[in-house]
């Protein structure tokens, strides 16, 4: 393992409503962690995970992404990131297979079929179903198959368990420990408790 780590978060802060919701944040993760984001509403956790995207703008400190910021890295860095967000962001108007390959249009393929990622997630018979018929945990488990249906090693997801059955948590927890045993990175907030493996996962709480 580096020492510095692949992924690292410096001195980071970040104002909302001239509230300061985090400052001097520093944490490093390299390949095959997690970190599990903590912390109570209005901590910061979105705007956190939103800065490791580059949908949003520190207020201080700097990414960096092997040694590099992601900001000079640019479409780089953004091919090795993957970003499930607390909302689906589907589109409603699409059927599943075709989100799937808007997905894929825009990132890095992954060698597998749409159907087989479809079945994966249980949801092999709605490929032709416009999004706007799914319930809710059928919405959110086709926006987490866009982990398998595209190539990257930074997974960051804000509360992927939301809307999710028990046997679905259970998948997509497995397959979440699967990316870090290929040497993957998790970033991620949730609600639920985390059974991955202990020296795998590392906790940030943003209320203490």
């Amino acid at each position: 393992m580096s020492q510095a780590g692949l992924l690292q978060i410096q001195d980071l802060s970040c104002v909302r409503d001239d509230r300061v919701l985090f400052e001097h944040l520093s944490v490093s993760l390299d390949a095959g962690q997690m970190l599990l984001v903590e912390g109570r509403n209005g901590s910061g956790k979105t705007s956190l995970l939103r800065i490791l995207t580059g949908l949003k703008l520190a207020d201080a400190g700097e990414i960096l992404w092997a040694g590099v910021t992601i900001d000079k890295l640019g479409a780089e860095y953004y091919e090795s990131m993957n970003y499930v967000g607390h909302h689906d962001g589907v589109k409603r108007e699409l059927t599943c297979l075709e989100n799937l390959r808007l997905v894929q249009a825009m990132g890095r393929p992954a060698d597998i079929e749409l159907d087989d990622a479809l079945t994966e997630v249980n949801l092999y018979r709605y490929g032709d179903t416009p999004v706007g018929n799914l319930s809710a945990g059928q919405k959110r488990r086709l926006a987490l198959a866009r982990l398998l249906v595209t190539e990257s090693q930074l997974w960051v997801l804000d509360e992927p368990f939301t809307s999710l059955d028990r046997k679905s948590m259970g998948y997509f927890q497995q397959l979440f420990e699967r990316h870090l045993a290929r040497q993957g990175l998790v970033v991620m907030t949730s609600h639920h408790e985390m059974v991955s493996p202990g020296p795998h996962l590392k906790r940030l709480d943003l209320s203490a």
